[in-house]
């Protein structure tokens, strides 16, 4: 095979596995803005009287582009979500379907605003201008670095009164009671087995209170962990959704929620 007809074909399978990645990495974890009922006023830490941002608001406060350094921030809409409201969503033991939620795109909590967006590490290859081969091969090697990152699905959901620490409870019951996992399914969907959630630590997670933990779930007969963690800023619970999409390539990946992403939201909330 010449060395041209070679490089074609490679970026050519590059560009197929990223938009299969993006396509089943956010069809299952990201989705517009979702908001019900949603009431004025700032938030509260503590009180019962704490009332819940409106989506308009969330939509200020929730991480943009520009606001963490190296990241690319934009709309979580690509690929679409799971099922059209969370209503849809069914979870095999109700203890889990705070984390259901989770992995399918929604809020953890009953929620009266939700807002969510994906933050990927921004690529430091030249776009291509030609289609020579040193053009290709600089593409591919973009799209490959790409492939090797992790995707990062930031969500603000906001309650009134205690609301947000109900739900916080909530997740930590999930995540300490389904250690043997659980499965989700919707009209239309296939049914998705996640076999094994575990606790683990973060030590930069902020907030009044956080959890994290992971997720093992079987796709195609292939094991694939994503990791999570859900933080209350007063009467604001923000979630992070990890997807290694070199684990989703079938290559071994160590990862975890990256810290710059949680500190850049943070920071928005304070």
């Amino acid at each position: 095979m010449k060395r041209s007809s070679g490089v074609r074909t490679a970026a050519t399978v590059t560009v197929s596995v990223l938009s299969l990645a993006l396509v089943a990495g956010c069809g299952s974890s990201a989705g517009s803005d979702e908001s019900k009922n949603a009431s004025g006023g700032k938030g509260s830490s503590t009180t019962a009287a704490a009332k819940a941002y409106t989506a308009a608001e969330l939509r200020k406060l929730v991480i943009a582009k520009g606001d963490v350094a190296g990241y690319d921030v934009r709309s979580a809409d690509i690929g679409g979500k799971y099922a059209p409201s969370k209503d849809l969503v069914k979870v095999t033991d109700a203890e889990c379907a705070p984390i259901g939620y989770i992995v399918t795109g929604f809020a953890p909590g009953d929620t009266t605003s939700y807002v969510n967006r994906m933050a990927t590490p921004a690529s430091t290859e030249p776009s291509p201008t030609g289609t020579s081969d040193e053009d290709l091969e600089n593409a591919m090697n973009g799209l490959q670095d790409f492939l090797d990152s992790t995707m990062t699905i930031v969500s603000l959901s906001s309650y009134d009164g205690e609301g947000a620490q109900r739900t916080m409870k909530s997740v930590s019951a999930a995540v300490s009671g389904c250690a043997s996992g659980f499965t989700v399914s919707a009209k239309g969907q296939d049914t998705q087995r996640f076999t094994k959630v575990a606790e683990e630590k973060s030590t930069t997670a902020t907030g009044d209170e956080s959890i994290a933990f992971e997720v093992t779930g079987r796709t195609e007969g292939e094991n694939q962990v994503v990791h999570a963690v859900v933080a209350r800023h007063g009467s604001t619970i923000a979630t992070y959704y990890s997807i290694s999409l070199a684990a989703m390539a079938g290559k071994k990946s160590d990862y975890s929620v990256p810290a710059e992403v949680m500190k850049a939201q943070a920071a928005k909330l304070k």
